[in-house]
């Protein structure tokens, strides 16, 4: 018998040389000759990048879209909005942060330059920013002063720059690469420390009426050169986009998926783990389905990587801030919702606060968010199984407690580290007679959670089902979420 705080160690232990066998790296070639349960090796021990273990562990990022559509009470720009109309009244990027460090996210992406070109920070390679906007008098900041309230509160920086730019005269010309390339360089050196980029692949007319070919690697090769420890989402090499903007992610998720061979082969590489080290990477394919992963999918894969999932969404029906939205504030009820759709699917949740006119995030939002934390704090503050007894016997795990205890909840994590595994599982409890199933899943990853009914017993089994190894779970909780007010 032993307790649950020694059971990560005990199956680490027991698992005999399967488990210890050399990860793969973080991408792999899948050869003409694998067989199935080759390429099911292969996939086990493929393994998360060091700058994506650590994306992953935030669990909860938030997105800041400020900028001139505030003021235009637009979602989508359009040129020629003169920087006259950016003028809040009362911005406070220390708010911003606070408010999303106490709903709990640990780094906030700023939008820096959305689709209409404007700049929030006062950029050489343009006139089109704060610099010329009556706000401070054209002496403002707002990129330096989040990443200083970001340093202030312990807080990680991201930087968001829209590759579209409808206001650029160079945009739908090479020459605008070299000035993307010129202002991403200002945005990831005059700002420290700077934990996640974030491309999206939009791309509209410019003032010339023309479209623009993005030089995408040497825009990732910037990132790479400047910030390394940084992931490059969404369109790039470390993170994938989930491909909704509802906030809920797949009820199976897996973060190795298979690797465009178009994508290795343009680029003329030897080594799928070369194209990711190197960080050039494009993602190519349909990143959107609901199967991505599974063993028929990379059955047929010329070659394996670890590319984990951001589900973004807004608290608001807008990406930008709109006074007719203030009534329409996600409920602190379905943020958890999100929260169990999201984190709770081996996913990292990109929620958007976006601050009004004034230049702060609006009550209604934070009373959300607040709520919302409560929730959360509530359900997962007392791991009940945390000082149970625990036998593990193969693909089983049973957790027996001196007396019957009450849950509604449950935790599982597989030790990311080592790669992802579980295919499917099964939660059990033991009513007197025999087991009765609480809940089962398909994948694990870094974090599952599982909604059900109150289940009251003394002892409760999970069964991993299926598995591509032996599996490493890192983690098991049960908890009670608070009873609802009526």
């Amino acid at each position: 018998m032993k307790h649950l705080s020694t059971l990560i160690l005990g199956m680490l232990l027991a698992l005999g040389a399967q488990a210890q066998e050399s990860p793969t790296g973080n991408a792999v070639r899948i050869n003409p000759g694998d067989s199935l349960p080759v390429i099911l090796k292969k996939a086990a021990h493929i393994i998360p990048s060091a700058r994506q273990i650590s994306w992953q562990e935030l669990e909860f990022t938030v997105f800041i879209h400020f900028g001139m559509n505030t003021f235009t009470n637009r979602e989508w720009g359009e040129k020629g909005t003169p920087p006259s109309l950016f003028n809040p009244t009362a911005l406070d990027a220390e708010q911003w942060v606070k408010t999303a460090k106490m709903a709990g996210a640990k780094l906030l992406i700023i939008v820096a330059k959305h689709h209409d070109g404007f700049c929030l920070w006062p950029s050489r390679f343009t006139d089109y920013s704060v610099k010329n906007s009556p706000w401070k008098g054209g002496k403002g900041d707002v990129v330096g002063e989040v990443a200083a309230a970001c340093k202030k509160h312990g807080m990680k920086l991201g930087i968001y720059l829209s590759p579209w730019d409808m206001n650029s005269p160079l945009y739908g010309t090479e020459a605008y690469n070299e000035h993307f390339r010129n202002q991403l360089t200002e945005l990831l050196t005059l700002y420290g420390p700077v934990d996640e980029v974030w491309f999206d692949g939009a791309c509209g007319e410019g003032p010339n009426g023309k479209r623009q070919v993005y030089d995408w690697l040497s825009y990732y090769r910037v990132a790479r050169m400047l910030q390394p420890q940084a992931v490059i989402a969404v369109t790039g090499p470390d993170v994938r986009w989930v491909g909704t903007e509802s906030g809920y992610g797949r009820e199976t998720e897996w973060s190795v998926v298979p690797a465009p061979a178009s994508a290795l082969k343009d680029i003329a590489l030897t080594s799928a783990e070369k194209v990711m080290k190197e960080g050039v990477f494009f993602p190519i394919g349909d990143m959107m389905e609901q199967d991505l992963g599974s063993r028929e999918k990379i059955a047929q894969a010329g070659a394996l990587i670890w590319y984990p999932s951001e589900v973004d969404v807004s608290i608001r029906p807008g990406w930008f801030y709109h006074p007719g939205e203030d009534s329409l504030v996600k409920s602190a009820e379905t943020l958890t919702d999100i929260w169990y759709s999201s984190v709770g699917r081996n996913s990292v949740l990109l929620l958007n606060l976006p601050p009004d006119r004034r230049g702060l995030i609006h009550e209604n939002d934070v009373a959300a968010l607040k709520k919302m934390k409560s929730l959360l704090d509530a359900t997962f503050s007392n791991n009940l199984a945390k000082n149970a007894a625990v036998f593990k016997n193969d693909s089983s795990m049973l957790v027996r407690f001196p007396a019957p205890v009450l849950f509604d909840r449950a935790m599982l994590q597989e030790d990311f580290r080592h790669g992802q595994r579980v295919e499917s599982f099964i939660l059990e409890s033991f009513n007197g007679n025999g087991w009765k199933e609480i809940a089962r899943g398909t994948t694990i990853g870094y974090k599952r959670l599982l909604r059900f009914e109150p289940v009251k017993t003394d002892k409760v089994r999970l069964r991993i089902t299926s598995s591509r190894d032996v599996s490493e779970i890192s983690h098991f909780g049960l908890y009670k979420a608070p009873a609802e007010k009526r």
